[in-house]
């Protein structure tokens, strides 16, 4: 495993879309792992997506408390309700704002395995999905923000 270095906003590569992954083999399990390794070496990381290390593969890493997650292709499948949330994101840190996002999120994806994978998150679970998701379509937190935090 290795760190990698996590692109800051203004980088054009985070306004990029991802490109699916067509077989999910070795070099792609190593890309995981290094995502994994660089997100719990920050401060605050519960997610990160390739993109956020230079990467435009549709691969997330996000834990937020239950364990790691390690996703290949990931979509939305299904979206209910409505939270407010706080977000910050490890590519603009420093920066926090107030959005909305869906209160529950069912996920379609394939594991590290390639074995597909469907998995529904709620609160912080469910915004982290559409954040780390987002990041692979070259969507920002920001674009959504309604308030600033100081």
């Amino acid at each position: 495993m290795a760190l990698r270095k996590i692109r800051l906003f203004g980088d054009e590569v985070l306004r990029k879309k991802s490109r699916e992954v067509e077989v999910v083999d070795e070099k792609i399990r190593q890309i995981l792992d290094d995502m994994a390794e660089t997100m719990y070496n920050t401060e605050n990381g519960g997610g990160l997506a390739a993109p956020q290390i230079g990467i435009l593969k549709r691969l997330v890493v996000i834990d937020m408390g239950q364990g790691l997650i390690k996703l290949v292709n990931p979509k939305i499948i299904k979206q209910e309700g409505s939270q407010e949330v706080i977000e910050g994101c490890l590519s603009n840190p420093h920066v926090f704002g107030r959005l909305l996002r869906p209160e529950k999120v069912t996920v379609q994806a394939l594991d590290e395995n390639g074995k597909e994978i469907i998995l529904t998150g709620t609160g912080d679970l469910a915004k982290c999905f559409c954040h780390e998701i987002d990041h692979l379509e070259g969507i920002l937190f920001t674009d959504f923000v309604t308030k600033y935090l100081k």
